[in-house]
């Protein structure tokens, strides 16, 4: 992870996963909001609170709740980008994060499908910013994809 070489306060965390399956299955599964609650940890209380089936495309808003350090919030994300079975951005339009751009790739590769993760964030907070980011919230990002990964990996390993 390392900040953005034009501004010093955007962080990018990228992580990358090779499934032994075919493109279309993996996308399958991913372009299903709700499959998000199955890759994401208990502690973090996460609740989709649209109502369902949501159909992702450019456009959809998707409201969730969850838990940060026991804090309740409320999170809102807008599909910024919707190519399937491409890659997709969802965006955060309220939360708690100044910015949040996760982006999803995905491609074929050796026999099975080559999925990507990049999240360009930004933190409240001025000048304590950096030392919450390098305190906490890297380490909770990158435990979070930690989790996602190893469910990933149950799923189409």
């Amino acid at each position: 992870m390392s900040p953005d070489s034009n501004d010093q306060q955007t962080h990018i965390f990228e992580t990358e996963i090779w499934l032994p399956r075919p493109l279309s299955e993996v996308f399958e599964f991913f372009k299903h909001a709700e499959n998000l609650q199955l890759l994401t940890p208990a502690w973090l209380r996460f609740k989709i609170l649209t109502p369902q089936p949501i159909s992702l495309k450019e456009g959809t808003l998707i409201d969730y709740s969850l838990s940060l350090y026991g804090i309740p919030l409320r999170w809102q994300t807008k599909i910024s980008q919707w190519q399937p079975p491409a890659q997709f951005q969802d965006v955060q339009l309220r939360g708690p994060y100044r910015r949040w751009e996760h982006t999803h790739t995905f491609e074929e590769k050796n026999g099975g499908t080559l999925m990507r993760d990049q999240v360009k964030y930004e933190l409240p907070g001025g000048t304590l910013a950096p030392l919450m980011n390098k305190l906490f919230v890297s380490k909770q990002i990158s435990r979070i994809f930690e989790y996602r990964k190893k469910k990933i990996l149950e799923r189409f390993g």
